[in-house]
């Protein structure tokens, strides 16, 4: 089986418990797609749009999110600029 998909069509397509230990997607459009019970273990992400993305039931424990956008994100309701900004306010000299 050929391990490089390139300029390929798989609309729809269904990966159940299927192993993509080290893949690598570049240039992919997930818009729509549904991801459930995924291990994304020292996954790295750069340059996506995660616009109205829901995330339930996620372990984001030692999680990194940095030189982001937070315009409207929430963590358990709550604007994450507004958490923000009440950190900064009481932690001046941390960045």
């Amino acid at each position: 089986m050929s391990k490089r998909t390139e300029n390929t069509d798989l609309s729809g397509a269904e990966f159940i418990n299927t192993n993509l230990r080290g893949a690598k997607f570049q240039n992919i459009n997930l818009a729509g797609a549904e991801f459930v019970d995924i291990n994304l273990t020292e996954g790295q992400f750069e340059d996506i749009n995660l616009t109205r993305v829901v995330i339930r039931n996620a372990n984001c424990s030692h999680a990194s999110i940095e030189n982001a956008c937070y315009e409207g994100m929430r963590i358990d309701g709550i604007l994450v600029t507004d958490l923000l900004r009440v950190y900064r306010s009481h932690h001046p000299n941390v960045e």
